[in-house]
């Protein structure tokens, strides 16, 4: 077994811990790590992510419905929806040159990245099971599979949050029921993949394996780490994998430019943030934690 090969499986961990404990982000490490690790071409990437997310999430899934964390009504509905998209965006991204999909998926990390840093707001709105806005979560449904459909990213990242705004799902819930609609749309997207390129099922396969390990790692350790720093935590790297993939993909001087930027803005938030005192980010850093605190106080309470 070579090196590459024992580096990529290790890594491959990674996304499985990723989506136990997120519910999503698997795609954002699978292409990196199978494009820049394991070598692999990055239309060929993109449609192994695919497969890779769909089946960690479909053993996911298993576990949160176990704990009622699953509403297979709004789920099939938005995966349903996913999967026609999926199908479409990976039909159009077999014929798409892989320079600009490695772009776009790049853009789709700084975008994601940046939504995880930010946070989202303290929503925890009451279950709608009786008055499901049909109309709005297949629309949803579809742009969102188009979207994973052709980049192979943007899945959970994108389906929590909408069913927790339009399914009106707590969260925990849309967690749960977003690992349904990532399967179901990551295995149609992978359909559409499959009719212009062909995988080596063997690597396929041990990504996998060891993608499924992972995701029981991140169930155990899911409540543990507190979800905001955790979330926030992912989210700069992430920004920072989108930002070296941009790096890699565009032209001179241009990706030049983009790292040295990214570089010096990067050492000025770290001076911001340690040295000194009226930094904005170290303010908003203890905002985020004095918030959560208080939500953790509330929630012991209601216990």
């Amino acid at each position: 077994m070579s090196l590459t090969l024992v580096l990529t499986l290790l890594l491959s961990v990674l996304i499985g811990i990723s989506l136990g404990l997120l519910g999503g982000g698997g795609s954002i490490l699978t292409v990196p790590i199978l494009t820049y690790v394991a070598g692999m071409n990055p239309k060929e990437a993109i449609a192994a992510s695919l497969f890779v997310v769909g089946a960690t999430s479909a053993v996911s899934v298993v576990t949160h419905a176990r704990k009622k964390r699953v509403k297979w009504r709004t789920g099939l509905i938005f995966g349903a929806a996913g999967m026609v998209g999926a199908f479409g965006g990976g039909l159009l991204g077999g014929r798409i040159p892989a320079t600009v999909l490695m772009i776009a998926f790049a853009l789709m990390m700084v975008a994601t990245s940046l939504a995880m840093i930010r946070g989202r707001k303290d929503h925890t709105p009451e279950a709608q099971e009786n008055d499901l806005p049909v109309f709005k979560v297949t629309i949803e449904g579809l742009v969102v599979g188009l979207v994973t459909g052709l980049v192979g990213a943007g899945g959970g990242f994108l389906v929590v949050p909408a069913l927790a705004l339009l399914g009106g799902l707590p969260m925990p819930v849309a967690v749960g029921t977003s690992l349904l609609v990532i399967a179901m749309k990551s295995f149609a997207g992978l359909g559409g993949y499959l009719t212009t390129i062909s995988l080596d099922w063997a690597l396929v396969g041990g990504v996998t394996v060891a993608a499924i390990l992972g995701s029981f790692i991140g169930a155990r350790l899911a409540g543990r780490i507190p979800e905001a720093a955790l979330r926030k935590g992912f989210g700069y790297f992430v920004l920072a994998m989108g930002v070296f993939v941009l790096v890699q993909e565009l032209p001179a001087p241009a990706n030049l430019i983009l790292g040295f930027s990214a570089a010096g803005i990067g050492v000025l938030a770290v001076l911001c943030r340690f040295l000194i005192p009226g930094c904005p980010l170290r303010r908003a850093s203890g905002t985020s934690t004095a918030k959560h605190a208080t939500a953790e106080h509330t929630a012991t309470e209601a216990r």
